[in-house]
């Protein structure tokens, strides 16, 4: 007997939405963060234009993307964090039962020690930052996610980083579970002006895709600073 619940999360259209090959390839490319044109999607889905802007209609119509037009062209980024974090908790589930295995190619070892996620720092180095902030009682749980406190502020500071006051648009700190480690690193604006510090400082870049790489010098001090008490 078929039971009614029209009250229950409409999981039905997200699972649509993510189910079919072109368009995951097409959101996961978008986690970087970045917009993207029609044709660099079509080219990351391995599919033509055209059906590129099918699959791309129907992902604004679902809103899991936002359209940007700019001049003659229009440009293409993840409509908000919520859709980014549940790509990434997907992204967990959907490899959990051959997880070591999976991360072997060269490759995907790039994406795992350190990725772009949504604008802030993902993968082994993402973690790694968040336990040193922690690990240092940087961040206090509030009902939205974390606040720095003065410990916090002193631990940004020893990596030259002067943090941003929480602002009102935007949630300031909170956990995002991380898809290769399976534990959590730092998203919000805390987390993003953090990884655009790095980016300035040479400490890291960004690579093809959403992969970020330590340059030499950060290898030298940013990795110096976080293995110092």
């Amino acid at each position: 007997m078929s039971r009614n619940t029209p009250h229950e999360p409409r999981l039905a259209r997200v699972a649509a939405m993510v189910a079919d090959p072109a368009r995951s390839r097409m959101l996961a490319y978008l986690l970087s963060g970045e917009c993207a044109s029609a044709s660099e999607l079509a080219k990351a889905a391995s599919v033509t234009p055209a059906t590129a802007s099918g699959h791309l209609a129907q992902l604004l119509e679902a809103r899991f993307v936002a359209c940007e037009p700019r001049g003659r062209h229009r440009y293409y980024q993840l409509a908000d964090a919520d859709v980014a974090h549940a790509l990434e908790t997907l992204a967990v589930v959907a490899e959990r039962g051959e997880h070591d295995s999976e991360w072997a190619s060269p490759e995907r070892a790039r994406l795992r020690e350190a990725r772009c996620c949504y604008g802030h720092l993902a993968g082994r180095l993402g973690v790694r930052l968040f336990d040193g902030l922690m690990a240092a009682d940087g961040l206090q749980p509030v009902s939205n996610g974390y606040a720095l406190t003065d410990s916090g502020r002193a631990w940004c500071q020893r990596l030259g980083f002067e943090p941003p006051e929480p602002g009102r648009k935007r949630r300031y700190a909170y956990p995002c579970l991380d898809w290769s480690e399976r534990r959590d690193h730092l998203a919000g604006e805390l987390a993003d002006r953090l990884y655009q510090h790095l980016v300035a400082q040479g400490w890291v870049r960004r690579g093809a895709g959403r992969d970020v790489a330590v340059t030499p010098v950060g290898q030298q001090e940013l990795m110096a600073l976080l293995t110092t008490p």
